[in-house]
């Protein structure tokens, strides 16, 4: 149940299931909890992650809505770099 083989170390769905469930009903902290299964602590903590995500579904509205901010943080953060470009190069100019 540890460890599937192949060329990386990986662990099953089952395992990765069984330690989340570990943290969520025991009272350890993550970091106990990855040292008694022998386990990378950020594994750990990526795993429990993914399980809150996945449990989190996204509806269609958010998820479009989400796809719109992400559009204009982008342009924003275009624009920012041209503004400070055109600040700089004006400022050179000046001197």
């Amino acid at each position: 149940m540890k460890k599937q083989s192949g060329s990386k170390s990986r662990y099953s769905p089952e395992y990765k299931a069984e330690a989340v469930r570990l943290c969520s009903v025991d009272g350890r902290s993550q970091n106990q909890i990855a040292k008694s299964l022998g386990i990378n602590q950020t594994a750990l903590n990526r795993w429990v992650r993914e399980s809150q995500e996945a449990l989190t579904p996204v509806s269609g509205d958010v998820a479009k809505r989400l796809k719109q901010l992400e559009e204009e943080n982008r342009i924003l953060r275009m624009e920012h770099e041209i503004l400070k470009k055109a600040a700089a190069f004006f400022a050179k100019n000046q001197s």
